[in-house]
């Protein structure tokens, strides 16, 4: 072999040991940059599986089946309204309300009857079954309401304020005392400076206005919120000490709720935009 023909070959080796090792380095290079691309994928892909998973665990859960509210009974317009709008956005969910003297139904429910949900008229009353712990969590304040004189259409007696109350020949019908409009009848009236003396006693705000409505009395102390639902059959008065007595309402899903889910859900949706707006369009207030 001469010595051209071996210098041609190991060039032709060296060469091809070149070649070998740059496409070592090429391959090198390239998984390096697959393993790059596939690390900030799977970074990429983690947080969003973790955000996909704190929005659903901390998403209130969508209702199904019976609900069962316990209300006030001058929440009766406003939350027949709610459950309708509820149920169309929860297909597989029934509301069914018990409306109501808020003492009577707080006994009711603490004397074991099934419910999911309380919406008291005061936080005296909701007191009385968050004591003995029948509730799940803090009960909230989603609405306040006051006081109004309730009179017949065209206020025969033309009664201008709570003094006029005790004039001659006026009949007044009251909540009775235990039940949160008549303790905040109370109020208003000491605020007054008024003695009292009521010719009927009735158990919810809704029994005082059929009293005036049915012309059984000249006039009842009701809630603001009671006239406005009936302003095709009375008027309201309002009076100046009503400020004295503003009621706040608690809702509350309870501790042996049957239906959890649910009742988280339909607490949740009273204290939501929607159903704040049909509620302060009722004449309650926002807390």
């Amino acid at each position: 072999m001469s010595p051209r023909t071996t210098a041609t070959r190991r060039l032709a080796v060296a060469a091809a040991a070149l070649a070998l090792s740059l496409g070592v380095t090429a391959c090198g290079s390239d998984g390096g940059s697959k393993s790059s691309g596939g690390a900030s994928s799977s970074s990429a892909s983690a947080p969003t599986g973790t955000a996909s998973g704190a929005a659903t665990g901390g998403s209130v859960p969508k209702a199904t089946g019976d609900i069962t509210v316990f209300a006030a009974a001058s929440l009766k317009e406003t939350f027949t309204e709610l459950g309708k709008k509820f149920e169309a956005a929860n297909p597989g969910a029934k509301v069914k309300f018990n409306f109501g003297g808020s003492s009577s139904l707080a006994t009711s429910i603490n004397s074991g009857a099934p419910a999911d949900v309380f919406a008291a008229a005061s936080p005296a009353t909701m007191k009385t079954v968050t004591d003995p712990g029948g509730a799940s969590g803090q009960p909230a304040t989603f609405v306040k309401n006051t006081l109004t004189i309730a009179v017949p259409k065209g206020n025969p007696k033309h009664i201008t304020g709570l003094n006029d109350l005790t004039a001659s020949g006026v009949k007044v019908a009251l909540c009775a005392k235990e039940v949160p409009c008549g303790a905040a009848a109370l109020t208003a009236l000491k605020a007054a400076n008024v003695n009292l003396t009521p010719v009927t006693l009735e158990q919810d705000v809704k029994g005082a206005l059929t009293k005036v409505e049915l012309g059984e009395v000249d006039a009842s102390l009701v809630y603001r919120t009671d006239v406005k639902a009936d302003a095709g059959k009375i008027d309201g008065v309002d009076f100046p000490e009503a400020d004295k007595a503003v009621n706040d309402y608690p809702i509350a899903a309870l501790a042996k709720a049957p239906n959890k889910d649910g009742a988280a859900a339909f607490v949740a949706y009273v204290q939501s935009p929607e159903a704040k707006q049909v509620l302060t369009a009722a004449g309650f207030q926002a807390p």
